[in-house]
């Protein structure tokens, strides 16, 4: 049975109970008031009008109120006559009222009145005894029926009032539990309802998305599963550590890179906090740091490796919801690289033995030892010596620059004086701006205190600015070196008027085999990054100030 027709069961037979009970109630009540009317109407008042003729009689013949009073109560009593046999007692009191009328001295009359009167009276209170009989009669009928009838529907009523709810309340509680259990994503419950209404459609309508919702979670479970483990494989594969973590620093993962790294095991701190995993492990309490660390240094599988910290953060519509710390393994540029330079510092040295030995050939030939030579000759034999001499010069710089890369840089820092690394510098560049007619140009304070240095480097640094500056001014030019004390260092500059560097090569200057795209490529590209290295290694600064078609302003500043 639908639903629907339960509930119209129900509601009607309360209608019906109220409707039946309403029914008998009205049905009792009006019999019982027209058995009281007809007691009221038909016999009280003939007693009544049967009392005032009685009391009127008495007054007669010597009252004519009392004639009228009698004849208007007798009037009435004949128009109310209702019982067997009061009929002919009525006539017998009007033909004796109508006798005493004209003969009001014969006391016959007055006495069969009064017969006639006690007649009625005796006839009307047996009918209102019969009548009151009756209606105690129906009384206790209406009673006992109603009880019937109250019982029944009371016992009905008690049924329905103890089932009826569960009707409604069984399966609500059921598709509740049903709902509660797929809200906790237990999508293999399902609802049982042994009914046929619109509760058990909501049931059935509730268990086939709930088998939906099963075989959507599965397949996405299914799919999920095998891309974490897909990731897993590919981070673990990684040369690079990978370490993740949720909002609150907890560990959520960490690959096989990283398990070596930090020499821990993901099953014994996957979950757990990181900062407390950092108070017994330096490596993590380093990674956790929030500075820029561009290198890290760490000993991994029997070795000496480099790792390089990237953090990346991980969000959510706005929201960060985690961070993965990424240690890229930057081991095989290293080794690169040192076998670079170790390869570019071999050959370098290895060059330096023939350059010498062609530079003394060089020497020899020039003597006038071992003959006179012709003028083309004497230009070839020039012509190798610059040669020699560039060739040396770049050896040199192969060989300072693979001490900087391998950190070898010897320095013999000491107190030297400013003005003796000025006049080492401007006699080694001094025939090579003779050769241009460029005029050196000193500017110094006289009480310039000793520096902080290494001269020879330092020395180096100096002449490697005024070389360039030579190179790049104008026959006929200014090249100015200025050596000036400014609080607790001491500050070199060499200031040229050439064409000068554009404000994009600014911040690459002092990189590694970079030249200004258009400038001579005799060069190496490395004078200025290893002058960088040298006076950094000692602590002090170096710059560049140019404006392109003006001229540049190489300086460099040393403790005092």
């Amino acid at each position: 049975m639908k639903l629907k027709a339960k509930l119209t069961v129900g509601i009607g037979f309360l209608f019906i109970v109220i409707l039946v009970f309403g029914i008998l109630g009205i049905v009792s009540i009006s019999k019982l008031s027209n058995d009281a009317d007809k007691i009221l109407k038909n016999n009280y008042e003939t007693l009544v009008y049967n009392n005032n003729m009685l009391k009127a009689l008495d007054e007669l013949p010597n009252s004519q109120q009392a004639y009228a009073d009698f004849e208007t109560n007798l009037e009435n009593q004949e128009k109310n006559i209702t019982e067997y046999g009061e009929e002919d007692a009525t006539k017998q009191l009007r033909s004796g009222f109508e006798e005493i009328k004209k003969h009001p001295q014969n006391n016959d009359s007055y006495k069969q009145l009064r017969q006639a009167i006690q007649q009625i009276n005796t006839i009307n209170q047996n009918a209102i005894l019969r009548k009151n009989e009756n209606a105690q009669k129906s009384a206790s009928s209406a009673i006992f029926w109603l009880t019937i009838v109250f019982s029944v529907l009371t016992i009905i009523s008690f049924t329905l009032t103890v089932n009826f709810p569960d009707v409604i309340s069984t399966p609500v509680k059921a598709l509740a539990k049903g709902i509660k259990e797929i809200a906790n994503k237990n999508y293999k419950n399902r609802i049982h309802l042994d009914q046929e209404d619109e509760f058990k459609e909501l049931a059935d309508a509730i268990n086939t998305m709930t088998e939906k919702l099963d075989e959507y979670e599965n397949s996405n479970l299914a799919k999920i599963t095998f891309e974490k483990r897909r990731i897993e494989t590919i981070i673990n594969q990684m040369r690079d550590g990978i370490i993740g973590f949720d909002e609150h620093k907890n560990i959520l993962f960490l690959n096989v890179v990283s398990e070596k790294v930090l020499a821990l095991k993901e099953k014994d701190i996957i979950g757990q906090y990181a900062p407390d995993i950092a108070l017994q492990n330096d490596l993590m309490r380093r990674l956790l740091q929030d500075e820029d660390q561009h290198e890290l240094k760490i000993y991994a599988d029997n070795k000496e490796s480099y790792f390089n910290k990237d953090v990346l953060k991980v969000s959510n519509e706005g929201k960060v919801i985690g961070e993965v710390i990424v240690l890229r393994n930057i081991t095989p540029f290293h080794e690169l690289n040192e076998a670079k330079t170790n390869f570019i510092a071999t050959v370098s040295h290895e060059l330096k033995t023939p350059i010498s030995s062609i530079k003394m050939s060089l020497q020899l030939l020039r003597s006038t030892n071992t003959g006179l030579l012709n003028e083309e000759q004497a230009l070839l034999v020039e012509s190798i010596k610059d040669d020699s001499n560039r060739l040396l010069k770049i050896t040199g710089e192969l060989l300072n620059m693979s001490q900087v890369e391998t950190g070898n840089i010897q320095l013999n820092i000491q107190l030297c004086s400013p003005f003796d690394i000025l006049k080492y510098a401007v006699e080694a560049v001094k025939v090579q701006a003779e050769q241009k007619h460029i005029t050196l140009i000193t500017n110094t304070s006289d009480d310039l205190p000793n520096v902080k240095a290494d001269k020879e480097k330092t020395a180096w640094v100096l002449i490697n600015f005024l070389t360039n500056a030579i190179r790049y001014s104008p026959e006929n030019g200014d090249v100015v070196i200025e050596i000036n004390k400014h609080d607790q260092h001491v500050t070199f500059s060499v200031k040229d008027n050439g064409k000068g560097i554009e404000a994009k090569y600014i911040s690459k200057i002092f990189d590694r085999y970079f030249q200004i795209p258009g400038t001579s490529k005799t060069g190496t590209g490395l004078g200025l990054a290893i002058s960088k290295e040298f006076i950094e290694a000692q602590g002090g600064t170096i710059h560049v100030e140019s404006k392109y078609g003006v001229g540049s302003n190489f300086y460099f500043n040393l403790m005092s």
